[in-house]
């Protein structure tokens, strides 16, 4: 049995606005505009960031780059991630079903927020999972302090 539902203008609206509010939204998450945009700018990286007592571990996948092509640069509490993926040859004549891969340069740079040992900074590239490592520097790391009992502390002579 089918329902017949009265047509209103103000619910029309309030679609139209959210799907403008998502339009907006991904063109401000976006570091190059519009989604999507390879054309000489650069996509997102996505990243898995966490802390711990020792320091910060950073996870990106970055399938179909190469070790060395990845450059990753640390300054000023400042990481940066940049590789570059390449489009396949493809025959001009054939007829694309359906292509979701993303091809062109990918940036990344974020800033943590406590200081890091930047010579100790370590990095591992395993099945398209790069995995950074940023130890605490020694003066930002917790640091346990032991209390003494009144009358067990010693005394100099």
């Amino acid at each position: 049995m089918s329902r017949l539902v009265r047509w209103d203008p103000f619910r029309e609206m309030v679609s139209v606005r959210n799907q403008m509010d998502q339009l907006v939204g991904d063109f401000l998450r976006e570091p190059n505009g519009w989604p999507g945009n390879g054309e000489g700018g650069f996509r997102r990286l996505a990243l898995d960031v966490y802390e711990d007592d020792n320091g910060y571990s950073v996870t990106a996948s970055m399938p179909g780059i190469e070790p060395d092509e990845l450059d990753i640069s640390f300054s000023e509490n400042t990481l940066t991630i940049q590789g570059e993926t390449q489009a396949q040859e493809v025959d001009e004549s054939a007829k694309w079903h359906v292509r979701e891969r993303h091809f062109g340069r990918y940036m990344r740079s974020i800033t943590l927020p406590a200081a890091v040992n930047a010579d100790s900074i370590g990095a591992a590239y395993e099945d398209g999972v790069l995995t950074l490592t940023l130890p605490k520097a020694d003066e930002v790391k917790p640091r346990r302090i032991a209390v003494q009992v009144a009358g067990e502390m010693e005394t100099e002579a």
